[in-house]
C-alpha cells in the first residue's frame, strides 16, 4: 500500500514540476495544459489534480490568458470571429472569450481592425460595377457583421465613407 502511495505522490509531483515548468515559459490556458502534460505521458488522475492546483491558486486562469493572448494578437488579427474562434478551438470558454474580446476591442482598436479588413478585402467589399451605393454599403454591412464587428464600428465606418 505505502508503494503504491509513493508512486502516486511521485507520479502527481513530476506533473507538478512539468506544469509548473511550462506555466513559467508562458501563460497558459487549462485546456493547452492538459493537453501538454497528457503528451508527456502524465498520468491522468495527476493532471487532474495539478490543474485543480494551479487553478485554486489563481496560477492558470482561463480568463487572464484570453486577455493575453488577444492583446499580443490584435496588431496581426483579421476580424473580431476569427479572434474569438480562435480562443474557443484552445478551450476558453466562449463566454470567458467573448468577454476578454469585448475588454480588449475598444472602438478605437475595432475601428482600426474593421479599416485594415475592408482594406484587404476592398474587391469583395466593394461591390459589383454598376451596384448601387446603397447596396454596396448594405453588403458591406452585412460581410462586416458577418465578421463579429460591433454595429458601432460598422456604423462609424460607414458614416466616414
Amino acid at each position: 500500500m505505502e508503494e503504491s502511495e509513493n508512486s502516486t505522490t511521485t507520479a502527481y509531483l513530476r506533473a507538478e514540476k512539468a506544469a509548473l515548468r511550462l506555466i513559467a515559459r508562458a501563460e497558459q490556458c487549462t485546456n493547452g495544459l492538459i493537453r501538454k502534460l497528457e503528451r508527456r505521458k502524465h498520468d491522468p488522475a495527476s493532471i487532474s489534480e495539478v490543474i485543480s492546483m494551479l487553478t485554486k491558486a489563481n496560477l492558470l486562469n482561463d480568463s487572464r490568458f484570453a486577455s493575453l493572448w488577444l492583446r499580443s494578437r490584435l496588431r496581426f488579427a483579421r476580424t473580431p470571429r476569427r479572434l474569438l474562434s480562435s480562443l474557443c478551438a484552445r478551450g476558453i470558454d466562449h463566454d470567458d472569450a467573448q468577454a476578454a474580446l469585448q475588454t480588449a476591442l475598444d472602438p478605437e482598436t475595432e475601428n482600426s481592425l474593421l479599416a485594415r479588413f475592408v482594406k484587404k478585402h476592398a474587391r469583395k467589399a466593394g461591390g459589383k460595377k454598376g451596384e448601387k451605393t446603397e447596396d454596396i454599403k448594405r453588403s458591406l454591412k452585412f460581410l462586416l457583421r458577418g465578421e463579429g464587428f460591433s454595429t458601432a464600428a460598422i456604423g462609424q465606418y460607414l458614416e466616414e465613407q
